[in-house]
């Protein structure tokens, strides 16, 4: 098995806590180097995990002819400047989600992509998981008949004013932290997007979205609903992760965690029957790297597809536009 050399710009807690070493569980990924702005901080990363260079410079990372892939860890409003000048320099990209907050940019990412000849993906670790095409498998096989009703739920606790989820001018608050997850969750299970989108929202003083519900209409009579927040108890660490799905014939309900590894369970309800169905779940995160790297060197195509993220980017822009919560000025 060929090894991708990968680079990481950025020194984010998600990076830390979850990509990096799920880097390591990947038995096609060579940690080849970490940039940040802080060089201690990046020969920290590096002593720790392995990598074989640290740069005080993303720049000095993306100009490293031995990098073939970079991981971006950045906050949301630098995804678009350094993913694109990283497949300008073309490399492969893995960026954290949300890739961008618009649909306009991210299709302006994959058509920059498409020029430079690499692979772009967003990061959504959890939908690699084989709960999620276990779940996904029994609507495929219609186990519960026709679906009529999705919910999917994804709500954490509040965080201090200084943290970057609380602060509007990067891009924080509920929906682009915890409503991408809940968005594609419900994308990803019924394998569309939205006719139709209403949607509300409370905010903080600082006018940052912190509780959001969406109602979402489909063509054939499905419907679906969302609900993101950051509501519980200040810095408690507390948080509920539900997905109830009901159909024709029974429903299937589960209250893991989205991204969990480990056994994971889904529960069937069908003429008056629970079955509790348990799944082996690796690390997601490795996961990932290792799909796009099999993307790299073997051809596949990326999981988390263009047309996947460009049409629930849609319907982000539409539960925002619906509440009132713009993203940055076009740029």
């Amino acid at each position: 098995m060929r090894k991708v050399n990968w680079g990481v710009i950025g020194t984010a807690g998600i990076a830390k806590g979850q990509t990096i070493p799920g880097m390591q569980l990947a038995g096609n990924c060579s940690l080849c180097a970490i940039a940040g702005r802080d060089l201690k901080k990046a020969q920290a990363y590096q002593k720790e995990f392995g990598f074989r260079k640290a740069y005080d410079s993303y720049d000095q990372l993306l100009e490293d002819p031995e990098i073939e892939a970079v991981y971006i860890a950045l906050p949301n409003t630098l995804h678009y400047e350094w993913t694109k000048k990283a497949l300008q320099h073309k490399k492969h990209v893995l960026c954290e989600k949300p890739l961008v907050p618009t649909a306009r940019e991210a299709e302006e990412l994959f058509q920059t992509a498409d020029e430079n000849g690499v692979y772009l993906m967003e990061a959504f670790a959890y939908l690699h998981s084989p709960w999620i095409a276990a779940i996904k498998e029994e609507l495929d096989r219609q186990t519960i008949g026709k679906v009529l009703y999705i919910e999917s739920q994804f709500l954490t606790s509040d965080y201090n004013p200084g943290n970057i989820r609380m602060r509007r001018e990067t891009l924080g608050g509920s929906v682009y932290d915890l409503g991408c997850y809940t968005v594609t969750m419900i994308a990803w299970m019924l394998g569309a997007q939205p006719d139709d989108v209403r949607a509300c929202g409370t905010f903080s003083p600082e006018g940052v979205d912190m509780l959001t519900s969406a109602v979402f209409t489909y063509h054939n009579g499905t419907k679906a609903m969302m609900n993101c927040g950051m509501v519980l108890h200040t810095d408690a660490d507390l948080r509920i992760d539900q997905l109830r799905i009901e159909g024709t014939d029974g429903s299937i309900r589960s209250t893991g965690e989205f991204n969990g590894c480990g056994e994971m369970t889904y529960t069937i309800i069908k003429d008056g029957t629970r079955t509790v169905k348990t799944i082996s779940v690796p690390q997601n995160y490795s996961l990932e790297v290792e799909q796009l790297g099999r993307c790299i060197t073997d051809g596949e195509k990326p999981h988390v597809s263009r047309e996947f993220t460009i049409g629930t980017l849609k319907t982000v822009g539409k539960i925002l536009e619906q509440i009132g919560y713009s993203a940055y000025p076009s740029r």
